[in-house]
This record gives C-alpha cells, structure tokens and sequence, in this order.
C-alpha cells in the first residue's frame, strides 16, 4: 500500500454524505485528496433519515437561517443530482386541534427565507394528496421533495475518484498525528487485518458526524456535541403522493415522506449518550408514538403494513445545558481550530443536514484552500453529479452506469444479456448483471456493502430472497468459502432484523415466522457465528 508514502493537501475523515462531497469539491479544485472511513460509506446518519429533499419550510419560522440554506440546496440539487432526487412538492396541514394562525406564520416566514410557499384551500389539498386526513382546517403547499442518500452517496463517491481523489474504507483514524500545534496527519488502522500506517497531509478535515467530538479530542480540542437520536417507520407501501408536514411547532411524527413504493414517517427526537450511537435501536414507546402522530397526518397509516424501523443521530452541536434536540439549530457548524484553539492544519464541518451537504463540502473546501493559497473556485453548484462524458463512461462499470440514471437511453437490455437483465431482487429492480459486475470488480465484499450500492434487499420482503441468492453469486464469483458466505448472510439477515423485531406483530410476526423457518430451518444459519 502506496499511501503512507504519499502527502496529500487534504485528508478527509468520515464517509458520509459530507465527507463525500468535500472529497469531490476538493478534488475539483486540484488537491491531491484523501478520504477515510472506518466501515463504509453511509453507514451514519446520512443512511439513517427520511430522505427528505428539504424547501427548508420545516425551519422557516425558528431558524430562516437554516431554511435559506436548505432552498437554495434544493434548487442546486434539482439540477446537479436529478438522478438521485424526486420531485413531487408537499403540504403542511393543519387539524381541528391546531392553531389556524400558524400557516399564516408559516407562509410569512417562508416567503422572507425565499421558499414559494402557498395557502391552498382544504378541498384543494385533498383532492391533490387523497389519503390527506380528510378533517384538515388548512394546507399550505411548499416545493419539498425526497432524495435517494444512498446514490447520492456513491455519485459523489465516484465524481471524487474520477478527479483524482483516493479513497479508504474500513480505515479508522485511531490518533491524529501532531507537531507544535499542528496536525500532520492520521494514524490509521485497517480494520479488516488490523494493520496500522500513518498517512500525512497538509490540512486534516474532520468531517465525521456525530463522532466529530471523538475526532476532536484526538488532538485535543473539544466540540460539544448533541447526539439527538430519531427514529422513522417505514412502511410497505406509498400511501401518500406528497410530502406531508403536520402545521406546527416541529414535534415528533409529523412528516410523512413518499420514498419510491414506500412511505417513510419520522421522526423523534431525544438525546442519547455518545457511546450509544454506534448501535441505536428503535423502542416499542418511540413506534407508538410514531403511529399514534402519524395516523393524524394519514389515517390509512393504522391499517399499513409497517416494513421495519430504524434510528439515527443527528450531529448537532450545543451547550450541555441544552435540554431537548428540536430546539438546536440545524445550522451549519465549520470550525477553524487553528483560528479556535491554536491547532493548525484541522478543520472541523459539522451539524447541517443531508440537503445542505453540498454547501457544507464547499464552506470546508474554501478554508482549506485559503490555508493552501489554492485560487481555484467552487464549481459544485454548476457541474453535474457524473455528466456524460466519454472519460465516465470508461472510468465506471455496467452496474454503475445503470445505478446512476443519469445518461439517458440506456435500460437493463442494453447493459446486460437475456439471462443477466433477469432479476435477481425483484422489490428494488437489482439486475443479476449488477451484482455479479459488483462482485467481479472486488467494489463489495459482503452483502451489506451490496446492499447500500444497489438497494438489495431494502424492498418490501426485506431481503428474504434476494439475500440467499446473492449469497450464493459471492462464493461462485467471488470466489469466497461456503462458510464465508453463510456467515456474511447470517450477518446480513441479522442486521435486518434488527429493524424488523420492534414490529412483530400481525402479519409481520408471521412473515418473520416465515423467514426464520426458511433460514434457520432450511439454511442453518443459527449455526453460522456471526459478527
């Protein structure tokens, strides 16, 4: 491995959407760029939320900073990335029980922050969303959206290798190596066969979400962080057409997000200890009280077969003192440490949101290249996500170039044979082409990893079928063991059901009925140890 012998301008730490993204802004601009993860990309909250594509409505009235922000991305987004977006708009009612007053608030508000933003009547609003509950005093239609962040994601991902950008995951920074107030570089350890190397750079970028804190204290410096947890449901199919936002001070369960053929409802908010964001996991109350809110905004919500649950933190930066997560703002936090704490060569981009990502890559990227008296311009905002240029069509595969949607013309038939334009997850139309090009090129080495590049197994089966068969690709072409593989699906089917327990009952209590005989009866999985 070359890269303890290489000086890079910038290393990057944390492979979420921010990190991403700053890799490719700085790759665009010339440095010689470093990102590294400790497991794999999306792993945090960038996987975790409800793939909203903000207007930025949501924060108008408590902080028209933040939704200023959030309209502006969304624009951007619409242009750069409309591969990875859905344009579909949204509504923020209100109920009997709400104060009218608030959308006139709302609408004001949203207008100052320059988000269009329209009172409709109430028959109107049913009539575009009819699932709407039907006993709305109010509606106001905003231009919100959803967002895919796990292709959003691997775009980035890709635009930053094809500039130049080297990228590491399953490296964790275990030390930040320092001299006279200064940092130099990371220590890392490969977590796959415990090798350790020390890579320098100029300027490290701690870009490491709700672990920003950890990072921090690595060299010394201390950021207060507010691990605010949420969890969502999702739910099996796409009951609403619109996003829909209940009218009022933001509390939890009242957004309700269209997201392909499912529907996801968010979220909570509680402050949860640091040690406890590795493994978040989603309790009967928090499911109650999702249901409970959420049938408000759609009733049909209460006879909806719910897929799974899932939780993730936020990264929001506040005082200790702060008592609850929805007072903080969403803002974004971009630390200087050498201006800050007399640290030099560390910057720090934290807080924000998935849809202000972009915005966020480029404040950090200008502070690197003023430290580095590098001239060049942010060309993000401008520049298309992977545009179609003879250079990407050689530099990416197959399963690639299907993935990112985004060069017109071309379906399965084109790509792959009869045989391999077969599906092999028929929920999320995944190609058996795709996974076998995946597994071919070594880009994934389990099935989890599979899973976040192609959405394998994140249908509404959730992966009962289309694990066992992928399974199977990774020891025929990847060459892997029997019992590899049959501890990689244990593992996958583990980290599914982790989403699936906290709602057995009905007819998903006997789906996982179902799925445990044919695993465990059938597979033998139970005899496999697992990670």
């Amino acid at each position: 491995m070359g890269f303890s012998k290489k000086e890079y301008d910038v290393i990057i730490i944390g492979g979420g959407i921010t990190g991403v993204g700053t890799a490719r802004d700085c790759a665009m601009r010339g440095l010689k760029t470093l990102l590294l993860e400790r497991s794999d990309f999306a792993t945090g909250a960038t996987g975790r939320n409800h793939g909203l594509l903000h207007s930025g409505a949501r924060y108008a009235v408590n902080d028209p900073d933040s939704a200023a922000e959030c309209i502006r991305e969304n624009l951007i987004l619409r242009r750069i990335a409309s591969h990875c977006v859905e344009e579909h708009d949204g509504l923020f009612i209100s109920l009997p029980e709400d104060d009218l007053g608030y959308q006139y608030q709302l609408v004001e508000a949203c207008r100052s922050c320059g988000i269009p933003a329209e009172i409709i009547d109430p028959e109107e609003a049913k009539r575009i969303e009819p699932t709407v509950n039907p006993a709305l005093t109010g509606a106001v239609r905003v231009p919100d959206g959803s967002v895919d962040p796990f292709r959003l994601v691997q775009a980035n991902e890709l635009d930053a290798r094809m500039h130049g950008a080297d990228i590491l995951t399953y490296h964790e920074v275990i030390a930040l190596i320092t001299q006279a107030n200064r940092v130099e570089g990371v220590k890392v350890r490969n977590t796959q066969n415990n090798e350790e190397l020390e890579i320098r750079g100029k300027i490290t970028v701690n870009a490491a979400g709700i672990w920003s804190s950890t990072i921090a204290r690595m060299a010394g410096v201390e950021i207060t962080m507010f691990p605010s947890k949420g969890a969502l449901l999702i739910f099996a199919n796409r009951v609403n057409k619109m996003v829909i936002n209940r009218c009022h001070k933001a509390a939890n369960g009242d957004i309700l997000v269209p997201d392909g053929d499912v529907t996801i409802l968010g979220s909570t908010s509680d402050r949860v200890p640091i040690s406890e964001c590795d493994d978040v996991r989603v309790t009967p109350k928090e499911i109650a009280t999702l249901l409970r809110e959420g049938t408000k905004l759609v009733p049909v919500l209460s006879s909806t077969r719910i897929l799974r649950a899932y939780a993730g933190v936020r990264p929001l930066v506040a005082e200790d003192d702060e008592e609850a997560g929805r007072g903080i703002s969403r803002g974004i936090v971009c630390l200087d440490h050498e201006k800050r704490d007399g640290l030099a060569g560390f910057i720090t981009i934290t807080g924000g949101k998935l849809m202000t990502y972009r915005l966020m890559a480029e404040m950090a990227t200008d502070m690197v290249c003023d430290k580095l008296n590098v001239k060049r311009r942010c060309e993000t905002a401008v520049i298309a996500l992977n545009e179609a240029t003879d250079q990407t069509r050689k530099a990416i595969s197959r399963t690639t170039y299907k993935g990112l949607n985004s060069l017109p013309g071309k379906d399965d038939a084109a790509l792959w044979t009869s045989a391999e334009s077969l599906y092999l997850c028929e929920c999320e139309k995944v190609t058996l082409g795709e996974i076998k090009d995946l597994i071919a090129s070594g880009q994934v080495e389990t099935l989890t990893q599979l899973r976040r590049r192609t959405r394998m197994g994140m249908g509404k089966c959730p992966g009962r079928y289309c694990a066992l068969r992928a399974a199977r690709l990774m020891c025929s072409v990847g060459g892997k063991t029997t019992i590899d593989c049959g501890r990689d699906l244990a593992d996958f089917i583990n980290e599914r059901w982790k989403g699936i327990y906290p709602i057995t009952w009905d007819t998903t209590l006997a789906d996982a009925q179902y799925m445990a005989s044919v695993y465990k009866g059938l597979c033998g999985l139970d005899k496999f140890q697992t990670s």
